[in-house]
């Protein structure tokens, strides 16, 4: 029997998070950022966008783009 490990690392990574608070969803992000260090990626771009609803609640969402550092 034949076993192969592919050592190929990840080049891209994009995740998406999403809170009710700005503070909430900061530390989500900086959560994130600390476990794909582990897989030496970093930070490339971040898009974020706030929502109202008509009940006046806030809801927060990003958009992280996760690079290989070379």
């Amino acid at each position: 029997m034949d076993f192969q490990l592919d050592l190929n690392l990840f080049e891209d990574k994009i995740e998406f998070f999403e809170a009710e608070s700005i503070k909430k969803l900061e530390e989500k992000i900086q959560s994130q950022i600390e476990i794909n260090k582990a897989i030496l990626l970093h930070v490339h771009s971040v898009s974020h966008q706030m929502f109202v609803s008509e009940e006046g609640r806030r809801f927060y969402s990003a958009v992280v783009h996760f690079k290989a550092k070379k």
